[in-house]
């Protein structure tokens, strides 16, 4: 009987706790990621985007080949792995932020084998250092 006279009591100061505990969690949450400043160069009329990406056959091939060559090497980084190439009517874009020079000339590389040597327009740019 003594159990059940404490019961109401223990389930509030649960209810109570857990509800303190949210609290600080909702004020400390950071704002979502925003990627204005990079993306501002597709604002302008003339950029290429992903959203040109032509859907015909050849195309969709030469972009999937580019990136697979991407993945697959491993001594890329996140950064690299995660360039957006663009294809249209057999020309590559490549853009985004990579780490170093060599990535940057690495990408180019994987891109000109497959699609030629003068069907890839290389707009990667080299990120600050992580600080």
């Amino acid at each position: 009987m003594k159990i059940l006279r404490w019961l109401p009591l223990v389930g509030a100061s649960l209810v109570l706790s857990t509800a303190l505990m949210a609290t600080p969690l909702l004020q400390n949450q950071e704002p979502a990621p925003d990627n204005t400043k990079t993306n501002r160069g597709d604002a302008n009329k003339d950029a290429t985007t992903a959203g040109q990406q032509k859907m015909n056959p050849a195309d969709r091939d030469t972009t999937k080949k580019i990136r697979s060559s991407i993945f697959q090497d491993k001594s890329l980084s996140t950064y690299a792995h995660n360039v957006k190439v663009i294809t249209r009517d057999g020309k590559v874009t490549l853009k985004g932020p990579v780490r170093s020079e060599d990535e940057k000339s690495n990408i180019e590389a994987k891109a000109k084998a497959v699609a030629g040597e003068d069907n890839v327009d290389d707009q990667l740019e080299i990120a600050p250092p992580k600080s």
